[in-house]
């Protein structure tokens, strides 16, 4: 009996190795192991009886080469009886052998390894090498800078000097151009001035980056989005144009006709508010000036209808003309008084006093309904001051807005002169002397990260498939 063998008691056997047969993570464990050592293994259960059989323990750690060189030696020479045949020399040349085969089997499977990194990472690697170094058309990109500006007065209040010096000024106008360089207007009229798509139709222009002939104006628009960069930084009110072209007088012909057009924009933006201001306030003018004629001429015409040049005053006529009577009629009551105190009064005078009397009465309040009642032939004088004022009362609020629609005309022609927008150059417009694309090798480092990493996912993919199919 070989001396690293010891007995086991059939209990003991019967105890350890019972539930761990039955384990899946044992006989997964037993067929790596055999796999490892190179034994042919019709499943995971004969797996795990080769492995008992040269008395490994299948959950322990992996054994060294020397211990299953020695393993299957004695295995090949009949276990420990026949081993004691065996002298050294032929123990150590079969372990030898048994590293060697290992050894090759090992180099097989790393020639196996790198022939796929070759294949699926440095294969397509030196493609899109190949191709930006030596295939891909040049491009060479002129950059520019430029804010846009407007006149504003120091004194500006409020929100506007607070950020009179700051981005956020002009920052709606700024988004407008930007949004404007990068739109299919810009495109078109690039094309239809300077023949851009024409440009990129250009035969020594490798596949890849050239426009079809019969390109669509998607087509040709994706294109000009992809070598026009137009950015602008909200902190600093500076809008910034990258143009590329396969040439670099195309590309500072094309960056200098874009700023063209961004300068004929700005001056319609600014056109458009100073005209907009201007005709909504005379507008509004106008509309105030009509108004308040229009509150004369009623005013005029209810004078005019009535009799009455003003309503307070002849109310005031009328009111005094009333208390004259009541007086009166006070003086005549007190004459009758003094006349029914006689023992024997003049029974005429007494009539007489008693008719003067009912006369002024009824005198009153006729003249009291004048005021508050409108009859058939009448109107009241309450009636007619309540027009009067109503009338008046509008005249003076047409002729207030009149006045301020006119300041606001004088307001809105100093702000029209203050909107007017220009655009400053800060970096002009200069052809490179070198291509700024394809960026060669950063682009080839990249391609060589991509494809690293969708190798090392697909073969994490598989391994785990495998696995589990395996399981």
């Amino acid at each position: 009996m070989a001396e690293d063998e010891k007995p086991v008691n059939d209990d003991e056997r019967s105890t350890n190795d019972a539930p761990v047969e039955k384990s899946g993570v044992y006989l997964r464990r037993a067929r790596r192991k055999a796999r490892k050592l190179g034994l042919n293994a019709d499943s995971d259960e004969h797996a795990a009886e080769l492995l008992e059989a040269r008395g490994i323990d299948v959950l322990k750690d992996d054994v060294s080469l020397i211990d299953v060189g020695r393993d299957d030696v004695l295995v090949s020479t009949g276990g420990a009886e026949a081993g004691e045949t065996v002298n050294d020399a032929e123990r150590l040349a079969a372990i030898y052998a048994i590293q060697r085969q290992l050894v090759r089997r090992r180099r097989f499977r790393l020639f196996l390894m790198l022939l796929r990194l070759l294949f699926f990472i440095g294969l397509p690697t030196y493609v899109v090498g190949d191709y930006y170094y030596n295939k891909a058309t040049p491009m060479y990109e002129t950059k520019a800078e430029f804010v846009i500006q407007k006149s504003e007065s120091s004194g500006s209040g409020g929100f506007a000097g607070l950020f009179a010096g700051t981005g956020f000024a002009n920052s709606a106008d700024s988004v407008v151009v930007q949004g404007y360089l990068t739109s299919r207007e810009a495109m078109i009229r690039l094309d239809e001035e300077l023949g851009y798509r024409a440009h990129f139709q250009q035969e020594h222009i490798d596949d890849l980056q050239r426009l079809p002939k019969d390109a669509s104006l998607e087509e040709a628009f994706k294109l000009y989005e992809k070598y026009t960069s137009v950015g602008y930084d909200p902190t600093e009110g500076v809008i910034r144009m990258e143009v590329a072209a396969t040439t670099p007088e195309a590309s500072e012909i094309f960056t200098r006709a874009l700023i063209r057009y961004a300068e004929e924009r700005v001056d319609q933006l600014s056109e458009r508010v100073r005209k907009d201001q201007m005709a909504g306030t005379v507008e509004v003018y106008e509309d105030a000036e009509i108004a308040m004629r229009t509150a004369q001429e009623r005013v005029l015409a209810l004078q005019q209808l009535r009799g009455v040049l003003s309503a307070e005053a002849e109310a005031a006529s009328r009111m005094s003309i009333i208390n004259s009577l009541e007086l009166l009629v006070e003086e005549k009551r007190l004459e009758l008084g003094v006349i029914l105190d006689n023992p024997a009064p003049n029974q005429i005078r007494v009539d007489i006093l008693r008719r003067e009397i009912e006369r002024l009465t009824i005198r009153v309040g006729e003249l009291r309904r004048e005021l508050t009642e409108t009859t058939d032939g009448n109107v009241s004088i309450a009636t007619i001051s309540g027009e009067l004022q109503i009338a008046q009362t509008d005249l003076v609020t047409r002729q207030a807005m009149l006045q301020q629609a006119l300041q606001q005309v004088e307001t809105a022609r100093i702000e029209a002169n203050r909107q007017v927008r220009y655009l400053s150059m800060g970096v002009s417009p200069y052809a490179p002397d070198v291509p700024t694309y394809p960026r060669k090798l950063e682009n080839t480092l990249l391609a060589f990260v991509i494809f690293f990493g969708i190798y090392i996912m697909t073969s994490l993919t598989i391994s785990i498939l495998r696995e589990q199919v395996s399981v």
